[in-house]
């Protein structure tokens, strides 16, 4: 396998700056919007490299620009930085040192891979046509640290005109790099809906308007939205994830409270199955009765990933790891907030394969054992460091003519 693995004198030089910089951020995880610690290692990272740098963007995020030789385009390339509120039961000589904190969805490797990017297109900066805005993000998991910053200018001054990002993957294996066209990872709202009824005694259910029963015809109801109402080959998730309702046996309460979460890959379908599931609760509720609450709250967007970029991105991932081991993986119903840079500016979003089965690295994400094959973050470097330069080189193949500002 390893055979097939093409990276640069300079990615093996920084190779192992890269994993004890993961390591060390894997030890001292950091929840969103809170990642002090480790933006001021990063911000101290990208200053001894002598790059200009802008700290407090989006709260917590750190944004360093690498500033080529030539004239040129402005190309993004994003690493989040947060980790989950998680105990870690892993054991490795990294673990997390704050409880009830753990890096468990590759953050860590995120931001390590993409100061050692920093480290190489610095030394490489007198050749670059154009520049490279490092973008260091936090709060992906839930807090849409990437729309703070997208709010804060990091699109502008100077102007983006392509972005990329990438993910380890513990679904591909080591040495494999996914790309797909189009929407690769799903838009994410979440629901509170609230089923109203009359309160009573248990041995008159006459005298009231049980909201459980209700919930519960809602509930069977509401599958018919995907099953009967979405097109089978666009796909579309509706879960119920809690329910409450009601302090006693006895006692009918007055309402019941279920939260849910909405996965689409398509913003048609994102919104009719809004306004179905909506028109059903109403239905339900009116017919026995009862009245309702439908709160819906936009979660990520959908992650999708331009044409064009995408090619060039499976041309530079070819070199790397070869042709064979480039693939075109299904979408997946998980969200991430990379979407809302690439609603703004074409790019692309790769996952990064980090799975070794034969030495237990293919542990989910999220779960409190995750870890992964480190040498997948040599790739990761590689690659970034050669879609950068290529998409400066070329910015007719992916991003169009050099952004102005």
């Amino acid at each position: 396998m390893e055979s097939t693995w093409r990276w640069s004198a300079e990615t093996e030089r920084v190779l192992d700056e890269v994993v004890a910089t993961r390591r060390d951020i894997h030890a001292h995880p950091e929840l969103g919007l809170q990642e002090r610690r480790t933006a001021g290692l990063v911000g101290e990272r990208l200053r001894a490299l002598g790059l200009e740098v802008r700290t407090g963007v989006g709260v917590t995020g750190v944004v360093g620009l690498v500033e080529g030789g030539r004239p040129g385009p402005t190309v993004m390339l994003r690493a989040d930085m947060d980790a989950l509120p998680l105990q870690e039961t892993g054991d490795v000589p990294y673990a997390s040192q704050v409880p009830g904190v753990m890096h468990a969805c590759g953050h860590d490797a995120h931001t390590a891979m993409l100061l050692g990017v920093a480290r190489i297109l610095a030394g490489q900066r007198a050749e670059l046509a154009g520049r490279v805005k490092l973008v260091f993000q936090p709060a992906e998991e839930g807090g849409g640290g990437a729309r703070l910053m997208v709010a804060d200018g990091v699109l502008r001054q100077p102007a983006v005109s392509a972005a990329f990002g990438l993910h380890v993957w513990n679904s591909l294996p080591i040495g494999t790099i996914g790309i797909l066209t189009g929407p690769l990872m799903a838009a994410t709202d979440a629901l509170t809906l609230r089923v109203r009824g009359r309160g009573g005694h248990a041995a008159s259910p006459h005298e009231a308007v049980d909201p459980i029963i209700t919930a519960a015809h809602f509930l069977m109801a509401a599958q018919t939205a995907v099953s009967r109402s979405t097109d089978p080959v666009r796909p579309a998730v509706f879960t119920v994830g809690s329910i409450h309702g009601g302090e006693a046996r006895n006692i009918i309460p007055e309402e019941v409270v279920l939260e849910g979460t909405l996965r689409t890959l398509d913003a048609g379908v994102r919104e009719r199955m809004l306004r179905r599931l909506e028109a059903i609760l109403q239905g339900v509720t009116a017919a026995h009765g009862g009245d309702y609450v439908f709160d819906h709250r936009p979660g990520y967007p959908v992650t999708v990933s331009d044409a064009a970029c995408a090619e060039l991105a499976r041309e530079v991932s070819r070199e790397v790891v070869g042709a064979e081991r480039v693939v075109a993986p299904p979408p997946t119903m998980g969200g991430e907030d990379m979407s809302y840079y690439l609603q703004e500016v074409p790019g692309c979003y790769l996952w990064l394969g980090s799975a070794n089965a034969a030495k237990g690295l293919a542990q989910p994400h999220h779960n409190p054992r995750f870890d992964f094959d480190e040498r997948a973050m040599g790739i990761g470097v590689e690659v970034l460091v050669r879609l950068a330069r290529r998409a400066l080189e070329h910015p007719e193949r992916c991003g169009g003519a050099p952004a102005a500002g």
